[in-house]
């Protein structure tokens, strides 16, 4: 299944704009509870507008404010990209860390964005990026029967060989949006046959 998903959608790749891991950091923020296609409308002007850790650690929350405003909760986002470039650039010069343990130190950065952090910004695979496309499709098809984010992560780097892991939750997505989804588009799967369909009700 694995194998022929990750064949399927050899081209997967990451869903949000940026050019470097400070823009990264920010547009991961900004993505909770967002679609990606408004991120990357919000994304332009603040890049241009805030181009270091710095820029943003000394930004008022209010002119961040009104530059992610299309985006939920940007109040609280506003804050917590703040918060984030706060700590870039007092513990690490302004440098976002490449390192998983320096990452899950920084506020509001959990494994899943570090994961996206180290994969798209550094070229690092160290474990797989969990989002929630993941954690319900890898239950459907039965990766993983934990619903916990972490244990998930574990049971797909046991049962997916590594070489797969910096794209499988990009495959994962790309393949939900397009046959795999709410009620699934079975008839047009191509790895039906290998899936438990676990929890599916119906199904086309």
């Amino acid at each position: 299944m694995v194998r022929t998903l990750a064949a399927e959608y050899r081209d997967a790749k990451y869903y949000l704009d940026f050019r470097t891991p400070i823009d990264l950091v920010a547009a991961a923020i900004l993505s909770a509870q967002t679609l990606d296609a408004t991120v990357n409308k919000t994304t332009p002007a603040l890049f241009a507008k805030y181009r270091t850790a710095k820029d943003y650690a000394t930004t008022k929350p209010e002119e961040l404010i009104e530059l992610i405003r299309s985006v939920s909760f940007a109040g609280n986002k506003a804050k917590n990209i703040i918060g984030t470039m706060k700590a870039i650039q007092e513990r690490h010069g302004g440098k976002v860390p490449n390192r998983m343990e320096e990452l899950v130190e920084l506020p509001g950065i959990g494994r899943k964005t570090a994961n996206t952090i180290l994969i798209n910004a550094y070229g690092i695979v160290e474990g797989i990026p969990v989002d929630t496309w993941v954690i319900s499709r890898s239950y459907r098809w039965g990766l993983s029967l934990n619903r916990d984010p972490e244990k998930i992560e574990r049971d797909l780097m046991r049962v997916i060989d590594k070489r797969y892991w910096h794209n499988w939750a990009y495959v994962v997505k790309t393949h939900g949006r397009a046959v795999c989804q709410t009620v699934p588009l079975c008839s047009k799967c191509k790895v039906s046959k290998m899936c438990p369909k676990n929890d599916v009700k119906k199904q086309l």
